[in-house]
């Protein structure tokens, strides 16, 4: 049998292997109160419960529908390292999932965070979720809980990973879904903010490596420096589009993120279906276009890789063009007509 000599062995601790339950308290706290703020009658809960529960009754609805979507920031995180910047990417992450369920039209009820980091920074997890609950409280969506793990060794100093998950609901007989697109509809671009959370690894490559730039370094082509550039927010498409989801000619939806315009369009069509682009239809922002000339990068490339300027489409009837667009402009979206449905094979050809 081993026994321990206290006159030469000390005891070791979670903290001694760099877990901290008190900095996880302390984080903890600030976060409760963040969280607070965001909550209504449907909240169940507090923070701290070991399941968030939400009043899901919804008897104005013949058949509610939940709507799940996961999604993380990516590497616009290196930015928010290098610049130490951190109360803005929990706002882009939970506009970004806002997008993803907005466009089978189900607004947002509940949203869950995970934060991972080595060494957990009271500091920086509150700047973190105070970005998450602006962007709740912006999109009327409860922070119903979230999780915090401090990794030692698992992530350099002073990084950290972040990752959203969201619930949605909309009445099923309302659903978009693409199924009533057809050939003559027309294709609405709303603009995008900046590069929003994709594309980031090549951004960087082609302004840091390539160009030889820092975050501090000032472009007056782009009237700022890079880094703000780069941080510049995901923004939220639901109160422009809030009201327009059940209009009878919004045939579908499509949220601009990884895979660019390319890609993200052909995953609303029907299999018979595709869609035309007129490349010369809206302008591109300057920061996409600084991108091109640093990498040389090819059309087709930056097409399905960045958003290039729109961060939604809107896929509706003819007829319906000028209704929609005297809406959103209304709500200060400025959309424009970028294309056209028409026979094909799901997919997106820019001319």
């Amino acid at each position: 049998m081993m026994t321990t000599n206290d006159s030469t062995h000390h005891t070791i601790s979670y903290a001694d292997s760099g877990v901290s339950i008190d900095r996880a308290n302390a984080a903890k706290e600030r976060i409760k109160t963040l969280a607070a703020a965001t909550f209504n009658a449907r909240t169940l809960t507090e923070i701290g419960s070991f399941g968030g529960m939400f009043d899901a009754a919804f008897p104005d609805m013949t058949q509610p529908t939940l709507v799940a979507s996961a999604d993380g920031v990516g590497t616009k995180l290196k930015i928010a390292f290098l610049t130490k910047t951190h109360h803005t990417v929990g706002r882009d992450l939970v506009n970004h999932c806002v997008n993803d369920i907005l466009v089978q039209g189900a607004r947002p009820l509940f949203f869950l965070d995970y934060i991972a980091t080595g060494k957990l920074e009271p500091d920086t997890i509150a700047a973190i979720v105070e970005g998450v609950a602006r962007g709740c409280r912006e999109n009327d969506c409860v922070l119903l809980g979230g999780e915090t793990a401090e990794m030692p060794g698992f992530y350099r100093e002073g990084e950290y990973d972040i990752a959203g998950f969201i619930i949605g609901i909309v009445d099923r007989p309302k659903i978009i879904d693409g199924s009533r697109t057809k050939a003559g509809d027309i294709v609405l671009g709303l603009p995008s903010s900046g590069l929003h959370t994709n594309g980031y690894s090549l951004a960087r490559k082609l302004l840091f490596d390539v160009a030889g730039y820092t975050p501090d370094t000032h472009l007056d082509e782009l009237g700022t420096t890079v880094g703000a550039a780069l941080l510049a927010e995901h923004k939220s498409y639901l109160p422009a589009l809030r009201d327009i989801l059940e209009h009878e000619h919004t045939h579908a939806l499509a949220h601009i993120t990884g895979g660019g315009i390319i890609e993200n369009i052909p995953r609303v069509l029907p299999r018979n279906l595709s869609v035309e682009l007129e490349r010369a239809s809206w302008e591109t922002p300057a920061l996409f276009n600084l991108l091109q000339r640093l990498g040389n990068v090819a059309e087709d490339e930056m097409l399905r890789t960045f958003n290039c300027g729109i961060g939604m489409v809107v896929i509706c009837a003819a007829e319906a063009h000028d209704s929609i667009t005297h809406h959103l402009a209304q709500r200060g979206e400025t959309a424009r007509l970028i294309g056209r449905v028409v026979e094909g094979n799901r997919n997106v050809r820019v001319v």
